[in-house]
């Protein structure tokens, strides 16, 4: 069995969590855990409920987007001088609409090994259970709030493939609403609402329908809106 520290190899191991269900963890993402020598997190006290859970002793640092500019270099060193690290973030991949870009870039600028292990993330499985064509699709992230949105949106409106966004509750309604405008009213849409947890939704109809509806009963959780491309 591959152990990094017995591998004698420092590095950054990029290592997915469950984005609900503490199951959907791998037992090789627990095992790197368990024996690299630092966990970077972008929130201790979310991710020390899973570590806790998994008996997971290895020391915590905090890498959010808010310090990650400043400290990714001292990381990267610390690898060098033989350290091996592994990022996490709150849910899902990092890097994927999460921190993680800048230090495994940095990494890799410097010689820096890097690893990305498979596992979570929610656009995958919001995009097969929206029953939408899955063989080309493209993943917006979270969508302009101000500057840009506009052009965003335009520039999406004859996409032909699938399209994937991260949204908040709060802004649900208001980004169906900018889509019906700019995509057309009646262009399908699936919004998959707190994937893995024990109130897991998937609702599909159109833009116009789903917002009236989210407008009546207002959303709470992580969501993903999966709107199909046009045709």
């Amino acid at each position: 069995m591959y152990l990094c520290r017995v591998a004698k190899i420092s590095k950054l191991y990029i290592v997915p969590t469950p984005i609900g269900n503490l199951e959907d963890i791998t037992l090789r993402a627990l095992h790197i855990l368990k024996e690299v020598d630092l966990i970077l997190a972008e929130d201790t006290r979310t991710s020390s409920v899973l570590l806790r859970h998994y008996q997971v002793h290895t020391p915590m640092q905090s890498h959010h987007k808010f310090n990650e500019h400043k400290s990714v270099e001292a990381i990267a060193k610390k690898i060098e001088t033989g350290c091996c690290v592994a990022l996490i973030s709150d849910a899902g991949t990092p890097s994927i609409s999460d921190p993680g870009f800048l230090l495994v870039r940095t990494c890799l600028e410097r010689g820096v090994a890097v690893e990305c292990l498979p596992g979570a993330t929610a656009l995958i499985p919001a995009l097969v259970n929206s029953g939408f064509p899955a063989d080309r699709f493209v993943f917006e992230g979270f969508l302009p709030v101000k500057k840009g949105r506009q052009k965003k949106f335009k520039f999406l409106a004859d996409e032909e493939r699938t399209m994937i966004f991260y949204e908040s509750p709060h802004r649900l309604v208001k980004t169906l609403l900018d889509l019906a405008l700019f995509l057309g009213s009646e262009r399908s849409v699936c919004v998959c609402r707190e994937l893995s947890k024990k109130f897991e939704e998937h609702r599909r109809g159109s833009l116009s329908e789903l917002a009236v509806w989210y407008r009546a009963h207002p959303p709470k959780g992580e969501i993903v809106i999966v709107v199909k491309g046009k045709e």
